[in-house]
Order: structure tokens, then C-alpha cells, then sequence
């Protein structure tokens, strides 16, 4: 289930930047989505953030606590953005 939660709040997010992952560890990395594994023989669910430096960093599914997203409110597609609205998108994830 928790694997579900991380892919489905990351894949609207597929190939925007401006998109940090806070890990169980304190760890934040910012930048852009660019792979999303999930269904590899042998190997953890993952995503890959490309950061601003060009160095690709590897996150598995299960090491990640928060995804902020901090795309301009106009970039944005209307359909996009829950009812009601807040203040930037926070998805919290909860891996036990």
C-alpha cells in the first residue's frame, strides 16, 4: 500500500521540476522527477530526482516521509488542484 501512495502522489509529478523529497532521515533532495520504478525483478521501488547540479539521486519508495511539490500556483492545471486549496501540495506519507 505504501508503494500505491508514494506512485500515485509522484505521478503527476513525472518530469516537472521544483519538486522536493524529504526522506525518513532528514534528507531533502530537490529537483526534478525523471524515473519512477515500481515493477523491476528484483530491485526496491524507486524514483529518480534529477537536481540542479545534474546529479541524479536514487530515492527508494519506502526511505521517503514527505513529496512537496513547489511548482508556481499558475503553472497549474485547474483540474490539478484539489477542492479547496492550500498552501502548496505536501503529500505525507506514512511507511512502517
Amino acid at each position: 500500500m505504501e508503494v500505491t501512495k508514494a506512485l500515485a502522489a509522484l505521478q503527476p509529478l513525472y518530469g516537472k521540476g521544483n519538486v522536493e523529497i524529504v526522506t525518513d532521515d532528514g534528507a531533502r533532495v530537490r529537483g526534478t522527477v525523471r524515473s519512477l520504478r515500481t515493477t523491476q525483478a528484483l530491485t526496491k521501488p524507486s524514483v529518480k530526482i534529477e537536481r540542479a547540479d545534474g546529479e541524479v539521486v536514487k530515492i527508494p519508495f519506502q526511505v521517503i516521509t514527505e513529496i512537496i511539490d513547489h511548482n508556481n500556483e499558475n503553472e497549474r492545471r485547474e483540474e490539478e488542484e484539489p477542492r479547496g486549496g492550500f498552501f502548496g501540495r505536501r503529500f505525507t506519507l506514512g511507511f512502517f
